[in-house]
């Protein structure tokens, strides 16, 4: 039986929450939620009694970064594959040895974006 898989979002723009959107929609997912800066995403996350699987990631956003937030999100779920998208490559290192399952560079084509899902759902699989 086909799964759809359930993705957030978490970044704080706009454009990019539209782009990620209609790309996921298009590729066969589900958008979980939309937020704006980590705290909102932590919060998000805590609610959802069915906890996405991707978490799409940025890292400088208001009020708690993507790498903030993805700690607390990983003390939660330690099996969510958070892939960070993010013009921020200083933190890459940080992202990838606080669990984050991919780091990809802003700016990012739909292929690059639907292969890094598909991958990361795959690895549940292993």
């Amino acid at each position: 039986m086909f799964k759809i898989e359930k993705i957030l979002i978490v970044d704080d723009e706009r454009s990019l929450q539209f782009f990620y959107e209609k790309i996921l929609t298009i590729g066969g997912f589900r958008v979980a939620g939309i937020a704006s800066n980590g705290k909102e995403a932590v919060s998000m996350f805590k609610s959802f009694s069915n906890k996405p699987k991707v978490i799409l990631m940025d890292q400088r956003m208001p009020e708690m970064s993507g790498i903030e937030a993805s700690k607390l999100i990983l003390q939660i779920d330690s099996s969510v594959k958070i892939i960070f998208i993010s013009a921020d490559a200083s933190v890459k290192e940080e992202a990838i040895s606080i669990g984050a399952f991919l780091f990809i560079d802003k700016i990012i084509t739909v292929s690059e974006l639907l292969g890094a899902i598909n991958r990361a759902i795959e690895s549940y699989e292993l």
